[in-house]
């Protein structure tokens, strides 16, 4: 076949266009129409030949949006392409783009693992893992910087280092426990929830790898990683914290197996109560050294393929140093303020509707899919495992219970009814209607925003609980909790205090949670403010 000259397609198109005026100067009038058609026919046969590529023998015609534009506007600028090749400055900006999304994914899916490091780091300076145990003889209280920790029972709380074989834990009876490995895994419950049934038992403890002989006798336990976070609580008798405390003391041990026929060392406990203390994360760039961390010293064969190749992505892989260049720094520095802003929309903002315990309330689950944080069966839903660990400390099915009288529940909140942040300057006013569905005891604990800890005031205990003495219960049964800088008159013990120019958010725990809670015919108010 033979081509067509561009040269003759442009003639042929001019002598068309001439054609069309032969007469024009009949009238004025068709002149200057004429002399239009003859202006756009040539402009358009100009087009025809600057854009049209030849018609080679072998040509397939290339449907819409295959090939890119010469330019492109992004979110991150105007991307420029020959013959869709980006440009040296196009592909600087790509790349930027490329490693920022990466390092914001990889810093919400390390959250857990940073999160336990801090745990760790900061507990550890009381004392070496095996043989230290920090407990909150007097409870919990507010110069206690943890994510979401309650002051309505004492916390044991202690590490464990398997690097040097298999360790037993011998854990007392009546006490509500887990075991979590250094990624945020949950492992095993120990006491009610757990196999001794709060009986209390011995654990093995046997660390990653570990192929010899079990001895019987134990409730066998083998973590994936080789530092792991055991923790409980014990109960008020009464309400008075010491007779579980002693329990614990009393009964809690930690040996070596291979030193399971000789006496038990001693244990040195550490009361944490009253102290000022923080077990919390940074969400600054020394997040990322952190991971890298946790990564070199703990098998990674349990987390998913797509999770390391994003940290390696960002430099963060096993059996390689971390060291990031200049712009990377800059890159990652960013990433992590990103991370952190995007913990606290999914936290106190969230978009997901199976959030919602109830279609007409504001009170969230801590568990979106389950304590594995599943959408279904082997797929995670990101954004609840992300908001969870933003926001709180261990993972459980025990605290997802589905169980009438066993576990807890945890329904949250971070607005008032008018799905308006919670503002410390103002007063509010919670009802929890009659009958409230616990079989051991309920609790409304405030939190600050920015620690996700305790709001520390001037109340040591930021709390309304039905293990308070002072409590006022109305005479149909129901409760109403205040919040607000100060507490209405007569209502002192159903007061926690806030803070003018501060947000905050609550948690009500249910503990033993029965039927009407499981069949939402009993639902908390949503929080009004009072004007």
């Amino acid at each position: 076949m033979k081509r067509t000259n561009c040269y003759e397609t442009l003639c042929s198109a001019l002598g068309l266009a001439c054609a069309a005026t032969a007469g024009a100067q009949s009238g004025s009038n068709r002149t200057v129409l004429r002399l239009r058609v003859f202006t756009a026919t040539l402009l358009a046969a100009m087009a025809t030949v600057a854009v049209a590529a030849p018609p080679y023998k072998y040509t397939t015609p290339v449907p819409s949006g295959i090939a890119a534009p010469k330019e492109m506007p992004t979110r991150f600028g105007t991307l420029k392409f020959f013959d869709g090749v980006p440009d040296q400055a196009s592909t600087q900006k790509i790349y930027d783009n490329l490693d920022f999304q990466r390092a914001v994914q990889g810093y919400l899916l390390g959250l857990p693992a940073v999160n336990q490091l801090a745990n760790r780091t900061n507990i550890l300076k009381m004392g070496p893992a095996n043989t230290t145990v920090p407990i909150w003889e007097d409870l919990v209280d507010s110069r206690t910087i943890e994510l979401t920790a309650n002051n309505n029972t004492p916390y044991t709380w202690f590490w464990l280092d398997l690097r040097q074989g298999p360790l037993v834990l011998e854990v007392p009876p009546k006490v509500l426990g887990l075991i979590d490995d250094m990624w945020y895994r949950w492992t095993v419950d120990l006491g009610i929830t757990g196999p001794d049934k709060g009986a209390g038992g011995k654990y093995l403890l046997l660390p990653p790898g570990y192929k010899d002989p079990v001895p019987d006798g134990y409730h066998v336990v083998r973590s994936p990683t080789f530092q792991t976070w055991a923790g409980w609580r014990s109960f008020l008798v009464d309400g008075d914290p010491r007779p579980g405390v002693e329990a614990v003391k009393k009964y809690t041990k930690i040996y070596p197996l291979a030193q399971a026929g000789n006496p038990p060392p001693a244990l040195n406990f550490v009361n944490m109560s009253g102290r000022p203390f923080n077990m919390v994360a940074p969400a600054d760039a020394s997040f990322w050294p952190m991971l890298h961390q946790v990564v070199q010293e703990e098998p990674t064969d349990t987390i998913d393929a797509t999770t390391l190749g994003i940290w390696a992505s960002i430099g963060i892989e096993k059996g390689k140093p971390f060291a990031p260049d200049a712009r990377m720094k800059k890159i990652l520095a960013e990433a992590a303020a990103a991370g952190d802003a995007t913990g606290r929309a999914l936290g106190y903002r969230t978009r997901d509707k199976e959030a919602f315990f109830f279609e007409d309330r504001q009170w969230l689950r801590p568990f979106i899919g389950g304590y594995k944080f599943e959408k279904q069966p082997g797929v995670p839903n990101l954004d609840a495992a992300a908001m969870f660990l933003f926001l709180a400390t261990g993972v459980t099915p025990a605290m997802d219970t589905q169980v009438v009288g066993q576990g807890s529940t945890y329904p949250w909140t971070a607005v008032d009814v008018d799905r308006q942040p919670l503002d410390g300057g103002k007063t509010y006013k919670l009802r929890l209607p009659p009958n409230i569905p616990a079989k051991d005891f309920w609790s409304v604990i405030v939190y600050d925003t920015q620690t996700r800890s305790m709001l520390q005031t001037d109340q040591r205990f930021p709390s309304v609980s039905s293990q308070n003495k002072a409590l006022r219960v109305n005479t149909d049964g129901s409760v109403d909790v205040y919040f607000g800088p100060k507490a209405p008159a007569g209502k002192e013990g159903n007061w926690v205090q806030t803070i003018p120019g501060k947000a905050w958010f609550t948690i009500l725990r249910l503990y033993g949670p029965l039927e009407p809670w499981f069949r939402k015919t009993w639902r908390p108010d949503d929080i009004q403010l009072v004007k």
